[in-house]
């Protein structure tokens, strides 16, 4: 891997359609960058900030943002595959549609935000802060939501199949419509008093 850029600044760059691969960028300032369709793969961003960054139609592959700020960032149509990027926070982000797909989201801060239709597909998001985040519609399957804080949380038909629901109390959020499986069902039930017989 290349030298890392350390303590670095971008402001208004146009990154249309980068390729970043296996870039290593610390405690770098981005904002108001352009990385619109820009593909990241092995790509390392440690405690790094995002300002109103379009991410707009990006692909990231293999990639980790840990400790990362994004504020008023655009993700419309983004898509992270094997990603890590535990312990980051998104505040007033565009996250719509957004695609997850595997990888480690643990300690990731999502509070309050607007994940409708989103894609969630075997991701780890322990202890993830998702209270009062929208996921309405959204397909939530595989994902390790253990110790997640979920309360205020939309779910209404949302897909839930196979993720770890143990830290949902189904009382506190709103569940109208959404899918569970069998197993999902009994530690609902479980959690709301009942003893299953």
């Amino acid at each position: 891997m290349p030298e890392p850029t350390e303590d670095a600044t971008f402001h208004d760059d146009d990154w249309y359609a980068e390729e970043l691969v296996d870039r290593h960028f610390v405690r770098c300032s981005f904002q108001r960058v352009d990385l619109t369709e820009a593909l990241t793969q092995g790509a390392v961003f440690t405690e790094c900030d995002f300002g109103n960054v379009r991410f707009n139609a990006s692909r990231h592959t293999a990639s980790a943002f840990i400790r990362c700020t994004f504020r008023r960032c655009n993700f419309f149509d983004a898509e992270f595959t094997g990603c890590k990027l535990v312990g980051s926070s998104f505040t007033d982000c565009d996250l719509r549609p957004l695609r997850i797909d595997g990888g480690d989201w643990s300690f990731v801060t999502l509070t309050r935000a607007d994940l409708r239709d989103a894609r969630l597909t075997g991701v780890r998001m322990r202890e993830a802060d998702l209270v009062g985040a929208d996921l309405t519609d959204a397909t939530v399957t595989g994902v390790d939501l253990s110790g997640a804080q979920l309360d205020g949380c939309r779910l209404t038909r949302a897909d839930l199949r196979g993720s770890d629901l143990t830290a949902l109390d189904p009382s506190a959020v709103e569940r109208a419509g959404a899918l569970i499986d069998p197993e999902q069902a009994v530690v609902l039930a479980q959690a709301l008093g009942f003893r299953i017989g």
